[in-house]
């Protein structure tokens, strides 16, 4: 259930209005934009009023919400929701490209990528020190030493960092990670995202490989349900009947989530269609459907990388890309 409150609303009628809901059990989630006052209730609300709660000389109005997740609903939240990353910022009109290896390889191969794509204009950098992988006989990536060389990137770049977690025993590693993914293997491990709920720290939720839009959306609920908001939503492209490509990338989801949800979407072609030439076109037809960021996976020697090199663009078809994705950007109202 939302309480909408009018603008000239009395702040002690409010205050009032939350301590009767309180006492009666409901957890609150109040969102003021520039014109809007809003209270969200979680909890069950079947026995609330609503004729009597509308009565209130400070409401506007009260509605039910019938979807399953509230935290996550743009409902109960009807402005963007702008996660700031060390002062990047995602949503709400800014636009960031995050780039790099699927994997951490080595010292010089990390430093060098995020040293092209951060010249490139790239606002975060990715990689993968833990790496899920369907056979168990192919690169598991570096782990531990793979988060050091990250952060050894990320002090001769200045890049906000961005690297996937397994489980929830990694949890302590991560503590100087900027960004922790989830990836699409991950994302109904709720045990795993009831334990990131509780950190301070933006959460990059990529999709499920089969999931459904409300499903994914009901994971974004389990880590916002445990205090933390700052979740990123990331389209990876599902599983489909078609098999000339890695997987088909959902371009309606965009402009479905924006309507379902205020937290930010970014798209990530490249492991939507596993094809580095698809990248590109897959990319622009993202800004062009709304999303607020790119995930594009970028290597300095492709041919012989340890994981994905068939859908990794080189540098300088990354900075091609970039120059394309700034146009776009600005062409809808994108700050990048």
């Amino acid at each position: 259930m939302i309480v909408i409150f009018k603008q000239n609303a009395n702040q002690k009628d409010i205050e009032s209005l939350c301590r009767g809901f309180e006492a009666n059990g409901l957890s609150i989630h109040e969102s003021k934009g520039a014109h809007t006052h809003i209270i969200g209730l979680v909890g069950d609300t079947s026995s609330v009023d609503i004729d009597w709660v509308r009565a209130n000389s400070a409401v506007e109005d009260v509605r039910r919400v019938s979807e399953p997740y509230k935290q996550a609903n743009r409902k109960f939240h009807p402005e963007d929701t702008v996660v700031d990353v060390c002062g990047r910022k995602i949503g709400g009109g800014h636009f960031a490209v995050i780039a790099g290896p699927c994997s951490v390889e080595s010292e010089a191969q990390i430093i060098d990528v995020a040293k092209a794509v951060q010249k490139s204009g790239a606002s975060l950098l990715r990689g993968g020190a833990f790496k899920p992988r369907t056979s168990p006989y192919a690169f598991q990536g570096m782990r531990a030493e793979g988060l050091e060389l990250l952060r050894e990137a990320r002090e001769a770049t200045g890049m906000p960092i961005v690297t996937e977690i397994m489980n929830t025993e990694h949890i302590p590693m991560f503590e100087d990670v900027d960004v922790i993914q989830v990836g699409a293997r991950n994302m109904q491990n709720f045990e795993l995202l009831k334990e990131l709920g509780r950190l301070d720290k933006p959460i990059l939720l990529k999709r499920g490989l089969s999931a459904t839009i409300e499903e994914w959306l009901m994971s974004a609920e389990y880590i916002m349900a445990g205090g933390n908001k700052n979740v990123i939503l990331c389209e990876r492209g599902i599983r489909t009947f078609e098999t000339s490509m890695r997987n088909t990338l959902d371009i309606s989801a965009i402009p479905m989530l924006k309507s379902k949800t205020h937290l930010p979407v970014v798209v990530d072609p490249s492991h939507a269609a596993g094809i580095a030439w698809m990248v590109e076109p897959l990319a622009m037809a993202a800004v062009a459907a709304g999303a607020d960021g790119l995930m594009v996976e970028v290597h300095n020697d492709p041919a012989h990388a340890k994981c994905d090199g068939a859908q990794s663009l080189t540098p300088e078809a990354f900075d091609d890309l970039m120059q394309k994705v700034r146009s776009a950007a600005a062409f809808f109202h994108k700050v990048l």
